[in-house]
């Protein structure tokens, strides 16, 4: 079955552009031009994935996204923006979106985070889907490695078989960012925003940072699928590495 994707952008060029790269790929694609008539679609259609631009008239991307999240929680986002500020970037993290494209995105940008974020959502509906308890919560976020280790970001424990590791708040929102963004490089400074929520220098950054991983990479130690994923790039930050 094909993939229902919905385009909202207030630029004539950019929604008929990302549209015809979206339908070569063959999914199906429909197009707005602004917030209120992006969700009066999500209200009325099944959607999979939502790209979203930032700046438009009337409702802005940000506040799209939070009544998204409301009615079609399901539904994964891509925020494309050509006004990338770091306070944007936190507040997304906020909304739990998929992923942050700064545009003029490239088409191959574009077509691998949708397919990344569509598979995340299948992945979060598996998980759900297994859970036998009747009520469900929204946010839970969890994920399960081939080996049988299961990470609950939500609780902040990862777990296999008897070993149980619990994480800090700051450790489990840096190992979210990295988990939700698999293979994304993140600078240090970015990072010292996202998980800490303050703004530094390039050359403080890594400082503050390097505690912080160390203590986070030392727990996943215990687990032999997660203790290698945690990966340095020298001179610039760090990344989770997924399956090879």
């Amino acid at each position: 079955m094909k993939s229902n994707l919905l385009i909202v952008d207030d630029e004539p060029v950019a929604r008929q552009s990302l549209s015809d790269i979206l339908k070569l790929e063959g999914y199906n694609v429909s197009a707005v031009p602004n917030g209120q008539a992006a969700v009066e679609h999500v209200r009325t259609h099944p959607i999979d994935l939502m790209i979203v631009d930032l700046r438009m008239p009337g409702m802005d991307g940000l506040e799209v996204i939070q009544v998204v999240n409301q009615i079609s929680p399901e539904t994964e986002v891509i925020l494309l923006t050509a006004f990338s500020s770091t306070e944007t970037a936190v507040q997304a993290l906020r909304l739990r979106i998929h992923d942050y494209l700064s545009k003029p995105a490239s088409p191959a940008q574009v077509i691998a985070s949708v397919k990344k974020g569509l598979a995340r959502r299948v992945s979060k509906s598996h998980i759900n889907n297994s859970m036998t308890n009747d009520v469900v919560d929204e946010q839970v976020i969890v994920f399960s490695l081939k080996d049988g280790t299961t990470v609950d970001l939500s609780r902040r424990q990862i777990k296999q078989k008897n070993k149980i590791e619990h994480l800090t708040p700051a450790e489990g929102r840096l190992l979210r960012v990295l988990m939700e963004n698999e293979g994304k490089v993140f600078s240090h400074r970015e990072l010292v925003l996202l998980v800490q929520g303050y703004d530094t220098t390039q050359r403080e950054a890594p400082e503050i940072l390097r505690p912080l991983v160390s203590r986070l990479r030392h727990k996943l130690d215990t687990f032999p699928s997660l203790s290698e994923r945690v990966v340095s790039v020298r001179g610039t930050g760090y990344l989770y590495e997924g399956d090879k």
